[in-house]
């Protein structure tokens, strides 16, 4: 368990349970139950608890950008033009239209956003980062290109 506010308290069964969803979300009740030691019913309860309770936020397919031809991934850094709400609010809202950015955070520190995007080519990425540029005025916009994924993980159950 911890004290991190909003956490959901799981025991070591739970944990069980979701480093084998982690790692495969097709793995059948009928193979998850004997593997954590329940049998099927309380196994059943216990993912549906975990669904609801919003630690399970979904089963999905992990896909290869590369295979799927979207081999360059860009982290993009942003620096606010200004902090308003309504700055805000139009940034979340291109940042929620480009199917580019797959995924978003806002930080702390001399960054303010940092985006992860990814695209077919350096030409694709330099039209996507034409069209964020002019969508909202920003400060600074940095971007930094991956070589190489040599990690991608689960958060640590």
């Amino acid at each position: 368990m911890t004290d991190t506010p909003g956490a959901v308290a799981l025991d070591e069964i739970d944990r069980a349970i979701l480093r084998l969803l982690a790692r495969d979300a097709t793995m059948p009740l009928t193979a998850i139950a004997p593997a954590v030691g329940l049998s099927a019913t309380p196994c059943w309860k216990r993912i549906k608890r975990l669904e609801e309770s919003g630690v399970i936020l979904g089963r999905v397919a992990l896909l290869s950008p590369e295979r799927l031809g979207y081999p360059v991934s860009a982290f993009v850094s942003v620096e606010a033009a200004d902090h308003s709400v309504e700055w805000l609010r139009r940034f979340a809202d291109v940042v929620a239209t480009m199917p580019q950015i797959v995924g978003a955070w806002r930080m702390s520190g001399d960054v303010d956003y940092l985006l992860h995007v990814m695209t077919p080519d350096i030409p694709a990425y330099d039209a996507f980062y034409r069209r964020l540029i002019s969508a909202v005025p920003m400060r600074n916009v940095s971007s930094r290109f991956a070589m190489e994924r040599m990690k991608s993980a689960p958060p640590p159950i």
